[in-house]
């Protein structure tokens, strides 16, 4: 907490040359590079968005499916390199940095956007947040069910609840949220980012064995034919299917602070470009391969979640390693994605309240002698778990995987990987209006709000149908 008053502080401070143990602008130096950039953005979008993407192939078919994933890889590091421009206000070497996303747009844009960009963003977050503890417990499930399965030899439905599974993700992520800031999560994104090649890997040779003992290649041209579902159906199905696209791509919520534990030189900017180019690439790769492999296996009938629909039940101890391995990342994941809300909020409470040693006060707590003692600060203690509480509840309230992330991904794609990181662009490089590049920009922007309503759409569809047949914290799989 200490820190965050030093961050509030350090906002407005001159931007000097820096030191050997301080940057430009007071703070201890970064240490961040192109490899920990990478591995948090891979940490932040191979999440659980991967394994829909068999079941959105399959509603858009062999033709669409792979198009719009590729179309979606080049707006997002497209948007992403535009967003890495803004970083710092000025001069892309000595001007002023933008700590947090919000920073980048109050220093480009100002006005009303900055309350409207934190509105988007911190509800983006706090709806990933709900979405990774609904997909954990799917797989924590997954776990018990492929066992169970295994042991009745496909007799036993195995039916189970999922709210036990939820409540375990909510108590673990209550100590991990206790983690102070990014730069300490360095080890946790690695960690994370292995995972989701693990799981990732394990979908992708699951649904190429699949393909070997079908003998053929499932799917057709346009996906799921008509009959099978109703026109109406199909029309909203694809639409959401766009939704779950776009939540599988979406990090740019976060870029600005992972940005902001860069090291430079060579500029923040280059390191973020080349780590947005690789991470962008190295996803796009694994998500074609899973997406059109899962849709080859099961055609029409690919589930919803690759991993836990079972479409799969053998090798069972594969799929145990592989749901292990996302429930591991998702608990990465999380935090990655969290950190930006509880700087926020912790940041706030001590402008407000410089004096208040409830907010500020650090107690240092030995834990392993010859360590570092643990260092506990009251209000984080007791915000951060407030907040994983009010997602686990939410999350036991609303547990429709697939609607949940195509919403997610919908509500945020135009707003936070588009619109603002286009209009920031925009100013920071005094593109004149109806210039060739502006009307370029503006007509790309439109392009994607126009996309993302149709998003929302389909996933708004999709939740009500859901909700005909639900009753409250009694969802069994």
């Amino acid at each position: 907490m200490v820190q965050n008053q030093q961050e509030a502080f350090a906002v407005d401070m001159p931007q000097t040359g820096g030191s050997k143990n301080f940057d430009d602008d007071g703070r201890i130096k970064r240490t961040g590079s192109a490899l920990t950039a990478s591995a948090h953005i891979i940490t932040a979008v191979i999440g659980s968005g991967v394994l829909s993407l068999a079941w959105a192939t399959a509603q858009l078919g062999w033709l669409a499916g792979p198009v719009v994933m590729l179309l979606f890889s080049v707006v997002t590091y497209f948007t992403s390199t535009l967003l890495a421009a803004c970083y710092r206000s000025g001069d892309p070497i000595s001007g002023k940095r933008n700590y947090t996303y919000m920073d980048a747009v109050r220093s480009n844009l100002g006005g009303v956007k900055v309350k409207l960009c934190g509105i988007v963003q911190y509800l983006n977050i706090f709806g990933v947040a709900i979405g990774y503890t609904i997909a954990s417990a799917i797989s924590m499930m997954a776990i018990k069910r492929s066992n169970c399965f295994h042991r009745s030899g496909g007799k036993d439905p195995c039916h189970m609840n999922s709210n036990p599974y939820m409540i375990a993700f909510g108590l673990v992520q209550i100590i991990f949220s206790q983690i102070p800031d990014f730069d300490q999560l360095w080890w946790l994104s690695i960690l994370a980012a292995v995972m989701s090649f693990t799981y990732s890997s394990a979908g992708l040779a699951l649904g190429i064995a699949q393909v070997v003992a079908n003998g053929k290649v499932k799917g057709s041209l346009t996906g799921i034919a008509i009959g099978a579902v109703t026109e109406t159906q199909k029309i909203w199905r694809s639409f959401q299917a766009l939704g779950n696209i776009a939540f599988a791509y979406s990090y740019s919520i976060i870029l600005i602070e992972i940005q902001d534990t860069v090291k430079s030189p060579p500029s923040e900017e280059k390191t973020m470009k080349k780590a947005t180019l690789v991470s962008v690439g190295v996803t796009t790769t694994f998500y074609m391969l899973c997406g059109c492999m899962g849709y080859a296996a099961f055609g029409d009938m690919s589930p919803g979640n690759l991993l836990t629909g079972f479409g799969f039940y053998n090798p069972y101890w594969l799929l145990d390693i592989a749901n292990a391995a996302i429930v591991i990342h998702l608990v990465g994941a999380y935090q990655v994605y969290c950190q930006p809300l509880f700087a926020f909020i912790e940041k706030q409470a001590s402008t407000r309240f410089p004096d208040s040693d409830f907010i500020a006060k650090v107690i240092k707590i030995p834990i392993i002698p010859g360590f570092k003692p643990l260092r506990l600060n009251l209000f984080r203690l007791i915000w951060r778990t407030v907040f994983v509480i009010i997602t686990t509840l939410i999350s036991m309230l609303l547990p429709f995987f697939n609607d949940v992330v195509g919403l997610l991904g919908a509500l945020g794609f135009w707003p936070l990987t588009v619109y603002f990181p286009v209009e920031m662009y925009i100013e920071q490089k005094k593109i004149a209006r109806w210039s060739t590049q502006w009307v370029c920009l503006q007509v790309f922007s439109s392009a994607c709000l126009v996309v993302s309503i149709a998003a929302a759409a389909g996933s708004i569809a999709g939740l009500v149908l859901d909700l005909k047949s639900y009753k409250p914290f009694q969802s069994n799989y």
